[in-house]
C-alpha cells in the first residue's frame, strides 16, 4: 500500500480533519505505543498501520 492510498483511506473512513488528528494524536498499542505518524516515520509499512487502525476502530471488513 502506498502512503497516498493510506492517507486517502484514512480520510474516507474518518473525514479529513479527524483522520489528521488520529494520525497525529492517537497512540496505538498495536503500533508499539506509537501514533500513526510516528509508526510511518519509524518505517512500519502503511498496510500494517492501516490494519492496526482498522482493528482499533472496528472498521468493517469491506472497507479494510
Amino acid at each position: 500500500m502506498r502512503f497516498t492510498v493510506f492517507r486517502r483511506m484514512m480520510a474516507e473512513e474518518f473525514g479529513e480533519v479527524r483522520a489528521e488528528m488520529l494520525a497525529r494524536d492517537h497512540v496505538f498499542s498495536a503500533l508499539g505505543g506509537r501514533t500513526v505518524d510516528q509508526a510511518l516515520e519509524a518505517g512500519i509499512p502503511p498496510k500494517e498501520v492501516w490494519a492496526a487502525v482498522c482493528d482499533a476502530f472496528d472498521v468493517p471488513r469491506e472497507r479494510r
